[in-house]
């Protein structure tokens, strides 16, 4: 695996930029705008998804940037479990979800692969060079 050098160059963070896009998108059409509640949890899980591998990663350390992937993973699956809400509300069409599912279930699949990655990895992170 090559050297990261900065969280923008992390798949799992590019593929959680593009998903919290394209939520953002759907957040802002009738009715689903209307419904702030969901609103409000669908663009926090699916940021925090995002927000959690750059956090970790600039931690600086590999036990505290797995830590962070965990909850990157748990929210990409929060995200998922909220879209299927959307869809059941008709805020958001079977394509629609179906688009947005996928790419959360892969950032949730990346970010498994770089723990099983960083566990059994010599490298402890930067901070410790």
């Amino acid at each position: 695996m090559a050297t990261i050098n900065r969280f923008e160059d992390i798949i799992a963070w590019q593929k959680a930029r593009i998903m919290c896009k394209i939520i953002h998108g759907f957040t802002l059409k009738e009715p689903f705008f209307k419904d702030f509640k969901l609103v409000s949890q669908i663009k926090g899980s699916s940021g925090s998804a995002m927000d959690n591998i750059a956090e970790g990663f600039e931690r600086g350390g590999n036990k505290e940037f797995i830590q962070f992937l965990f909850i990157s993973k748990g929210s990409a699956g929060e995200t998922r479990s909220q879209l299927y809400r959307a869809l059941d509300n008709g805020y958001i069409t079977e394509e629609e979800f179906k688009t947005a599912y996928q790419l959360a279930e892969e950032v949730g699949k990346l970010d498994s692969g770089l723990i099983n990655h960083l566990n059994s990895s010599d490298i402890k992170g930067t901070k410790y060079k």
